[in-house]
This record gives structure tokens, C-alpha cells and sequence, in this order.
């Protein structure tokens, strides 16, 4: 096995695992909107050439050639980022989610912490959008590591996936290898006062947070629910049921992401106090990656304030 590095982004992890899966001898094509080398995938390029195509910057002609691609019997990786794939909302929806078809869409570069490029770089809502396509899958890993795990499963896995990956590097998180499995939470800490369910970047933040909580005598459980879409609900309503409180901590906007789909499965099983730390009601603005999470309240001090919260919440 690999040793992990100490930090990376998840977005790194597409390209090698891609040529591996190849190597292997899966039927991969990468189609490409000219940021092949953001999104790491461009490494796929110089190993396979012949299985490459670029569109440049034209998401909506990458989709719809994905889409005739895995018609005829390929599975289709497509690269972009994850504000521009926003752009081919409707081919994603009328070529690829309606007829079930194999194309992954890997997107890099999601949330707020692409950081200097600006709010129109910064996609806040994609994970939204995403869900709603009926036959998608939707991933979110919390580390390189988890990355191409779920990149390994996206490919073996027939039908469409929307995987977003992000720019910063990052502490990997499954330092011992990958444990990710499709659908289901995994829970990286155990605890009986409060349940933080964190996905992408926000599980590292999840992890200090319960060591902060910890040192205050509360016991906090960590769950990585990486698969948003279809969401591991007998994770959540487990973890109502034996905590009693519950935070959603996301790179995403409250009223539409992670959060709402956990508030959802909840209120017709087992409601509980909750609270949400994700990206509020803004758009962001230009800066470093830390002082945009900082600004958003994307930390894990937000996190502890938050359970602190909703554990006050279940003793009224």
C-alpha cells in the first residue's frame, strides 16, 4: 500500500487513479474542457492520448459528447470545475441523467475555497444542482485518499456520478487507507452528546472540533458522509436517535446542501435538534482559501460553537 502524504488536494487524485484503472484494463475515455491540468486529469493525456478529447472551453459540447460516448459503450470521465459544469445543466439532465448513461463528472475546484479567483469562480450551489439529477450519484470525499476511492467505485459502478474534488491541500484524513464505500456514512469518531456529519474539507474541521468538545467534557461523533446522493439515512437517523443532537458542517449553502437533505430525512423519522455550518445566504469574494472559510464561518470553532448549541437546544 501507498503511503499517504501528509497533505493534498483532493483534486490530485483524479488523473493517477484514472491511469491506473486503465492499466487495469477498464474501458475509460476522459473528455476534457481545457482545464485538464487544473483537475489533474491531463496526466490521463500523456498515458492514453488516444483516449483523451478536449473541447476547450465549452462544458455544454464536453457533456453532450460525453453523453454520445457512453452511448456507444465507454465509461466517460469529464473534468471540468465545478462552476462551469453549471453551464451543461441541462445536457447533464437531458443526456446523461434521463438515460442513465456511464458518464462521471469530476469536478474540481467546488466551494468557496478556490479562494483568490473570486465569487464567479466559487461555486456554492453545485452540490444542489447536482442532487437533483435523479439517476446521479454524489460524492464529496474528504481527502485525496477518499478521492480516488471514490473515483475506483464511480468507474466500476454503472451510471451517472457528479464527484467534486477542491483546490486547497489538505491533512488526509484516512492516513491508513481508504474505507469508503458507496451510500454509506462512515463514522470516523464515536460519541453520545452531539453527531457532526461533515463532508469535503469540513471532516478535517469536524475532527479538531470534537477534540475541542472533548476537552469540555462533551462527547462528539464524526460521521463522513461522503455520498450526499443517495444520502445513508439510517446513519442520520442512528445517530438522532443515540446523540439527540445533530450539526451538518458543508462548503456549501445552508438552505440547499448536505443540511437540508438531513434535515429532511429527520423530520419524518426522528427529529432532533440541529444545526448547520455551511456557506450563508453570500456569495463570496476574492481571498486566500483560510481567510475565505474564516469569513464563511467554515472552521471548526464554528463547529463547536454549533454543537454547544444544539446540545443546549435538546436540554430545554
Amino acid at each position: 500500500m501507498t503511503t499517504a502524504p501528509a497533505a493534498a488536494a483532493t483534486r490530485e487524485a483524479l488523473g493517477p487513479t484514472l491511469i491506473r484503472l486503465r492499466q487495469q484494463g477498464l474501458d475509460i475515455v476522459v473528455v476534457d474542457a481545457d482545464l485538464g491540468a487544473s483537475t489533474s486529469a491531463r496526466a490521463f493525456r500523456a498515458a492514453f492520448p488516444e483516449r483523451w478529447f478536449s473541447f476547450g472551453v465549452a462544458e455544454q459540447n464536453m457533456i453532450s459528447a460525453a453523453a454520445g460516448l457512453a452511448a456507444v459503450g465507454h465509461t466517460v470521465f469529464a473534468s471540468t470545475f465545478a462552476v462551469f459544469a453549471e453551464h451543461a445543466y441541462d445536457q447533464l439532465r437531458m443526456s446523461v441523467a434521463q438515460p442513465r448513461l456511464n458518464v462521471k463528472l469530476v469536478v474540481s475546484h467546488g466551494g468557496v475555497s478556490v479562494g483568490e479567483d473570486g465569487a464567479s469562480a466559487q461555486s456554492v450551489e453545485d452540490l444542489a444542482l447536482a442532487a437533483s439529477l435523479l439517476s446521479f450519484r454524489v460524492i464529496v470525499p474528504a481527502d485525496v485518499v477518499e478521492a480516488a476511492a471514490a473515483i475506483e467505485a464511480a468507474a466500476h459502478t454503472p451510471g451517472p456520478f457528479y464527484i467534486r474534488t477542491g483546490r486547497p491541500k489538505q491533512r488526509v484524513v484516512y492516513t491508513a487507507g481508504p474505507r469508503f464505500r458507496l451510500g454509506e456514512a462512515d463514522c470516523l469518531r464515536d460519541g453520545s452528546d452531539v453527531t457532526i456529519i461533515a463532508i469535503g474539507l469540513l471532516v478535517e474541521r469536524a475532527l479538531d472540533a470534537a477534540d475541542a468538545l472533548a476537552a469540555r467534557g462533551i462527547s462528539a461523533r464524526v460521521l463522513n458522509m461522503a455520498t450526499i446522493r443517495p444520502l445513508d439515512t439510517a446513519a442520520v437517523e442512528a445517530a438522532a436517535r443515540e446523540t439527540g443532537a445533530i450539526v451538518v458542517a458543508e462548503e456549501h449553502l445552508v438552505h440547499s446542501g448536505l443540511g437540508a437533505m438531513c434535515a429532511q430525512a429527520l423530520a419524518t423519522r426522528h427529529p432532533v435538534p440541529m444545526e448547520f455550518v455551511g456557506v450563508p445566504d453570500r456569495y463570496g469574494e476574492s481571498g486566500t482559501s483560510n481567510e475565505l472559510l474564516e469569513l464563511m464561518g467554515l472552521t471548526a470553532e464554528s463547529i463547536v460553537v454549533a454543537a454547544e448549541r444544539a446540545i443546549g437546544h435538546k436540554r430545554r
